[in-house]
């Protein structure tokens, strides 16, 4: 499979997880692509001053990998800062939200895949 740039889907989630701003997602792969192991393979754009609420996940775990910008994540309660190279993982059952925290759009890889169990 080959897609363009102009291929594929954005949308738009205003307010995402009670977040701030609006937050773009840029799917990679759409959820019927990544064969029944995942829901999300795509690159999130905060805006400064935008954020992705705190959210728990069950059934599933996520990753973030910082490709632009700065954030905060909240890691079961943890703060860390994080720049273009650092990655986070929320695991099944665990709670996280990211904040952007500079002056430049924050752009981040995320994908979420099933659990096992």
């Amino acid at each position: 499979m080959i897609k363009k740039a102009a291929d594929l889907r954005l949308k738009l989630e205003p307010n995402l997880k009670g977040g701030r701003e609006t937050t773009r997602v840029i799917n990679i792969l759409e959820s019927e692509e990544m064969f029944g192991t995942g829901r999300l393979f795509g690159v999130s754009i905060i805006p400064p001053g935008g954020s992705i609420g705190k959210h728990t996940h069950g059934g599933e775990f996520e990753t973030y990998y910082i490709l632009k910008g700065s954030a905060r994540v909240n890691d079961n309660g943890v703060f860390y800062d994080l720049e273009p190279g650092d990655m986070t993982q929320c695991k099944d059952g665990d709670f996280h939200s990211i904040e952007n925290t500079g002056a430049v759009d924050l752009e981040y890889l995320a994908v979420i895949l099933y659990s096992k169990d």
